[in-house]
């Protein structure tokens, strides 16, 4: 019986599904980006999509991973660009300026990445109602902004974002969902920071909540590669990383199936 159970899911599994990828240009006020669409062709009906804002590095290989991934789960997953000109590094001072030239002017920031959200729902195999975002570092400081702009979607997830405050012309108006994902010993983001973030996100109003991973948790913690970059504040938690994955996801089951 167990063989024969075996077989028959075998047998009604799809023959030649797998993720696909294709880059998508869009512009900014004049300036080109190229985001990466990832879907499982397994299916053409329409399923729910989620952005994918990249951390201060820019849009490299890590962010499209994780757009990947969430195709394998059976969504769609837009990995936007928030620098444009393909720009991408592993030097820290040169991050740090390119996310500066963003988040300097926090209106244009929210609508780089509203834009890159609008290229996810232009899929015609999107759920254009079903859609959340999840960023990581700056990009899980820019899913955040996207909330408190009012953005459309459903909800947003950060993995040891920067943790902006949420300003008091948002209150009332956070209809998205948050999710936040921080660690303990994250040396980049201060706990009054932290404390702040919080105490506004209650005063306006929203649904939150923020996971805390006690211990040696640092800023990084989803990224393999966090070691590499030669800072201190940055290392990687398989099992922070494993248990936020697995956050996110009941949360999305949760958030779609309303």
């Amino acid at each position: 019986m167990r063989n024969l159970l075996v077989l028959l899911l075998f047998i009604s599994l799809p023959v030649g599904a797998e993720v696909q990828s294709r880059a998508v240009e869009y512009d900014y006020d004049g300036e080109k980006l190229t985001g990466y669409l990832f879907w499982d062709d397994v299916t053409t009906e329409k399923r729910p999509g989620v952005l994918v804002v990249h951390e201060w590095w820019g849009l490299n290989d890590y962010a499209k991973e994780r757009a990947r991934m969430l195709a394998e789960l059976g969504y769609v997953a837009f990995a936007a660009d928030m620098y444009g000109g393909g720009r991408v590094t592993d030097q820290p001072d040169q991050a740090r300026e390119w996310m500066q030239e963003v988040t300097a002017d926090v209106e244009g920031w929210r609508e780089r990445a509203e834009l890159g959200l609008a290229q996810l729902r232009a899929s015609d195999l999107v759920d254009a109602e079903r859609v959340a975002a999840i960023g990581y570092c700056f990009g899980g400081g820019t899913v955040l902004q996207m909330a408190y702009g009012g953005t459309s979607a459903m909800g947003v997830v950060s993995f040891h974002g920067s943790l902006p405050a949420a300003p008091e012309e948002s209150a009332g108006k956070i209809g998205a969902r948050v999710l936040a994902y921080h660690g303990y010993a994250d040396g980049f983001v201060k706990p009054e920071v932290v404390a702040n973030f919080q105490e506004k996100l209650q005063a306006a109003g929203a649904q939150w909540r923020f996971d805390t991973f006690g211990g040696d948790v640092r800023h990084g913690f989803t990224n393999p590669k966090a070691g590499e970059y030669g800072i201190e504040a940055l290392k990687y938690d398989a099992q922070a990383d494993f248990e936020s994955w697995q956050g996110m996801q009941a949360f999305f089951s949760d958030l779609f199936a309303r």
